[in-house]
């Protein structure tokens, strides 16, 4: 059974960083496109990042281009998700997720984890 963990979140003040951590067992991880999603208070999830399976591909969401980064370690089951700059709008819980094909639309993804609360104070 595929599980996902994330952790890492936590409350920072705008302008920080924060790195989330996705830790998976269920054998799955390192075949899989990992990907990265965020739900604030009232709104739709979204997509934030994702990247493939060996790495080489990796896309992000416009409004976090340049501030975030995805990376993954398959040896460790582990993905992340590196913050910097962060804003108040930022301010959600974030998700990872795993897809067996290269796609940012929520639908692609079939195994999800719990979230982890990312706060970003003014």
């Amino acid at each position: 059974q595929v599980q996902l963990v994330e952790s890492g979140g936590g409350l920072v003040q705008a302008g920080g960083s924060l790195r989330l951590s996705c830790l998976a067992s269920g054998g799955v991880f390192s075949i899989r496109t990992m990907g990265w999603f965020r739900q604030a208070p009232g709104k739709e999830r979204e997509f934030v990042a994702y990247i493939s399976s060996s790495g080489g591909v990796i896309e992000y969401a416009g409004p976090v281009e340049g501030r975030f980064i995805i990376s993954r370690d398959n040896a460790k089951n582990t993905g992340y998700l590196q913050m910097s700059s962060l804003k108040p709008e930022d301010t959600a819980v974030y998700f990872c997720a795993l897809s067996p094909r290269y796609h940012s639309k929520i639908a692609s993804y079939d195994f999800w984890g719990q979230g982890t609360q990312v706060t970003v104070s003014s």
